[in-house]
């Protein structure tokens, strides 16, 4: 243990740690020590590091911050106000409106988030806390890991080195600046992290994860760096490190749904211990319960737009529909406690396969429209699911990184350096029971992503690589206006860092 002296505590470090730290006690060799001169002495690489992980895990079962930035702002998702339910001074209606501002809450908490553990995994990086090499590869990856976020929602990326004080202003990296520096960190990361194929044992950063993040940061180079073409050395590049990451034994897996499981399958890369609740229960119906939850929060809907994107009838979800697997259906025999997968539209139906209704009498039938973000009652609007309660309410696996994503990233990179992408689109379609593609279009990589990754935080990122973040959609305010593909710094962190620069529209 190393010695400190309780007088000699920054309170600064002190409060990044336990805004970045969930569920866990902090003691004095998981914080972040310094005497009044500003020397660093290091941390407990091991508890700080364990610490780190947990941070992340909170953050990625949080459905507030960065989901709602990644997924509600997005056609993916809505969150509409049913009488007073879900209002909350309308931060989730602004947010898939576009008319946030610098003192959203939802923006300023992933802010902060996603910069305590850039400094936090400093901490642990630094020399002085005598990390193992494999400690400090994670540390890097888990600090590339949320500098994309910070290069992708805010494009700057403030920087402080353990040995400055609160008196110090942080550097601020430009986006071009801060790509660079993870990708060194995850260049000079990969190598030290443990090889690790399909198992258990994937909550973790492995040399797959690293990869699969890499392949992330090459494939936005374009976006990032503002040459707005993507270079034909950075697809190569990703299709690479796709072929790596196969290498490593991940691939494609049958039966959608069965990957959202804590069984092991081959195409989880990288999971969390989070919890799964927010997403099953945010969207389902107050009566729709199971033994170890009584009902949901009748929040979360997706829009008609999205919807359509997958094959089947549009008016029902039923089994047998002749939908695609990744739809998902409503089973009307009360399998899985009267909860579908996927798409849910329509008559829901209880344990028993009797109908349910709301709590005003009416047929529990989720409708397909609404009638804008205010004014829906309890059935308004279709509910996603990808996690089924049957495996449990609130299962502690949630995946981060998997192989489909990485098997759609190298579709896209061959499509965007001249290739022929189809076969490996209609690879994926076939497996997942949907039609094959005569010739693959930018479109069409662009829409089989959202069918395969629903959920999964991607969308935003992809809607502005494919240049539609800005497009119309129903129930958005504002459209066609480019600043909106960044959010605004917070505005307390302009006051309080003057090396920060608002972004352009705020």
């Amino acid at each position: 243990m190393k010695a400190i002296k309780l007088n000699k505590v920054y309170i600064w470090a002190i409060a990044l740690i336990m805004a970045g730290c969930t569920d866990l006690e902090i003691e004095q060799t998981d914080s972040v020590f310094a005497d009044l001169s500003g020397e660093f002495s290091g941390v407990e690489a091991g508890p700080s590091l364990s610490a780190l992980y947990n941070s992340v895990r909170g953050q990625i079962e949080n459905q507030e911050n960065l989901y709602a930035l990644t997924e509600v702002s997005t056609d993916e998702f809505v969150v509409p106000t049913r009488g007073t339910d879900w209002g909350d001074n309308g931060v989730w209606r602004t947010l898939h409106s576009h008319t946030w501002s610098a003192t959203h809450q939802r923006v300023k908490n992933t802010w902060n988030d996603m910069n305590s553990n850039v400094y936090n995994a400093t901490t642990i990086i630094d020399s002085r806390s005598n990390p193992t090499p494999q400690q400090a590869a994670e540390a890097k990856f888990l600090r590339a890991y949320s500098m994309f976020w910070l290069i992708d929602l805010f494009g700057q990326v403030p920087f402080r080195t353990p040995d400055e004080g609160p008196d110090v202003n942080p550097n601020v990296m430009t986006r071009s600046e801060a790509f660079d520096f993870a990708v060194t960190d995850l260049t000079e990361a990969i190598p030290n992290l443990p090889s690790t194929g399909p198992s258990a044992d994937l909550v973790g950063a492995s040399k797959a994860a690293g990869m699969l993040l890499l392949a992330k940061f090459y494939l936005n180079k374009h976006i990032f760096t503002g040459t707005g073409t993507a270079a034909a050395a950075d697809m190569n590049q990703v299709i690479s490190l796709v072929d790596d990451i196969k290498a490593e034994g991940f691939d494609l897996q049958a039966g959608f749904f069965e990957l959202f499981t804590d069984d092991v399958d081959s195409e989880t890369i990288f999971f969390t211990t989070s919890s799964v609740g927010n997403n099953i229960w945010n969207g389902l119906h107050y009566k729709q319960i199971v033994p170890d939850q009584a009902g949901g929060w009748n929040g979360f809907t997706t829009i008609a737009e999205f919807y359509d994107l997958f094959e089947g009838d549009p008016n029902i979800n039923t089994p047998g529909s002749g939908q695609e697997e990744r739809r998902g259906f409503v089973p009307t025999d009360g399998t899985n406690f009267g909860i579908g997968n996927g798409f849910l539209i329509g008559q829901q139906y209880d344990a028993n396969g009797d109908p349910y209704t709301d709590r005003t009498g009416a047929p529990l039938v989720f409708t397909k429209e609404l009638p804008g973000l205010l004014g829906n009652n309890e059935r308004t609007g279709i509910r996603v699911i990808k996690y089924n309660p049957a495996n449990g309410a609130f299962a502690n696996h949630k995946i981060v990184l998997r192989y489909a994503d990485a098997h759609l990233m190298k579709a896209e990179a061959l499509m965007r350096s001249g290739g022929d992408a189809t076969a490996l689109i209609n690879e994926l379609r076939t497996l997942r029971g949907a039609t094959p593609i005569g010739s693959v279009t930018e479109q069409d990589i662009l829409d089989e992503r959202g069918r395969e990754l629903y959920g999964e935080q991607w969308r935003r990122n992809d809607l502005i690589r494919f240049g539609q973040f800005t497009a119309p959609w129903s129930y958005k305010e504002v459209s066609g206006d480019d600043t909106k593909n960044l959010f605004p710094i917070p505005a307390t962190a302009i006051i309080s860092n003057p090396n920060l620069v608002q972004n352009p529209g705020y």
